[in-house]
């Protein structure tokens, strides 16, 4: 089986090629690094310093290595809609979005026009093979590094030509392999940062450079009382608590809502921050429709269906019942959550078996 590897110049794509390597054979396999930001980058995975790393460490394992050029794809897929996004108050996940078009779907069409039969990557995910042929999306072995989160939007198609080589192990144990193998990975920091967004600009100064932004209004969630001034609602996310300031009960209040088109950013307390649903669009399924959940179009009764959702990479997940409305999904929380903001995806697992990803959706 021909094999190509997504190499970010990290540790966990260095081990990931490594293992693939032993497994199929080195003539089997090839690395492939993605260029995706044209623009200055001094974090993430799109540094010129990562690059470098990913070359080095296919040399090393004595595999041949391609830089593919996915720039224009990623600005119009993931840059584009970030900044969009902004500008009418949601909070897109661009690492997210860049696994959804550039990660998987782009490069499994590359891929597949080159002649390989599957991509690995170095996501902390497990794909599980069923009974019956069909594959399930499963958390990764390290609680702590689990990455299922960012790549539950996958199906069937994908997961029939992705390996997530790492998905078993521990993140000790993937650099104790690097280690091993003296890759220059090794002990290299995991990357914290969205890519295209340098460190001395942040994400007000990336923003500022491609959209305009507008000073705002704070006014209370109940009483539509004026509460002060906001240098920028676009950079203002639900949820957020940082600058906010306090009530006049001495608690920290929070962002319950943003309207770009009033220029109005609304502010509550801990417990106007969270509600008890939520409705997610763009919803995909890993495989189908769970059988819970009928179409209404059909003629059927649309019926609920228990889950454990995760509104967050690393948020603890919590119980819900989900409810087909037309196309999107309702959420119902058992316990109020804090509110999720439009643009972030909420993630849903099995409620019995809570390691596994049946679908994701992103936040109305």
């Amino acid at each position: 089986m021909r094999v190509l590897v997504a190499m970010s110049g990290g540790v966990d794509s260095s081990v990931a090629a490594a293992l693939v390597a032993a497994d199929h054979g080195r003539d089997q396999v090839v690395g492939a690094t993605l260029k995706l930001w044209g623009g200055a980058s001094d974090s993430g995975c799109c540094s010129v310093a990562d690059v470098e790393d990913a070359r080095r460490v296919a040399d090393q394992l004595g595999m041949v290595h391609h830089v593919f050029n996915f720039a224009d794809e990623f600005e119009e897929r993931v840059v584009g809609p970030f900044v969009r996004g902004h500008a009418e108050g949601r909070t897109p996940n661009p690492c997210i979005e860049c696994n959804r078009h550039l990660k998987f779907d782009r490069l499994l069409e590359r891929a597949r026009t080159l002649g390989f039969d599957a991509v690995a990557t170095g996501h902390h995910a497990r794909r599980v093979t069923t009974a019956d042929g069909r594959f399930r999306l499963c958390r990764g072995a390290d609680p702590l590094k689990d990455q299922s989160y960012v790549v539950a939007m996958l199906g069937q198609g994908h997961l029939a030509r992705t390996i997530f080589p790492v998905g078993e192990m521990t993140k000790c144990q993937v650099r104790d392999e690097a280690l091993r193998l003296g890759l220059r990975t090794a002990t290299k920091p995991d990357s914290q940062d969205v890519c295209f967004i340098r460190s001395d600009q942040g994400r007000e100064g990336f923003l500022a450079e491609r959209l305009d932004l507008h000073p705002g209004r704070l006014v209370d969630h109940e009483t539509g009382q004026d509460l002060g001034a906001v240098g920028a609602v676009e950079l203002v996310t639900v949820g957020q608590r940082r600058g906010m300031g306090h009530g006049t009960d001495g608690r920290r209040r929070f962002v319950t809502g943003v309207d770009i088109a009033s220029r109005r950013v609304s502010l509550g307390s801990p417990e106007a921050a969270h509600a008890g649903e939520v409705r997610l669009h763009t919803v995909c399924w890993v495989d189908g429709m769970p059988a819970g959940l009928c179409d209404p179009d059909s003629g059927g009764v649309a019926t609920s269906l228990p889950v454990m959702a995760q509104c967050s990479a690393h948020g603890r997940p919590v119980a819900g019942t989900v409810t087909r409305v037309g196309e999107e999904l309702s959420i119902a929380f058992g316990v109020p959550q804090r509110r999720v903001a439009p643009g972030q995806t909420v993630a849903l697992y099995d409620f019995d078996d809570p390691d596994a990803v049946i679908g994701s959706g992103i936040a109305a």
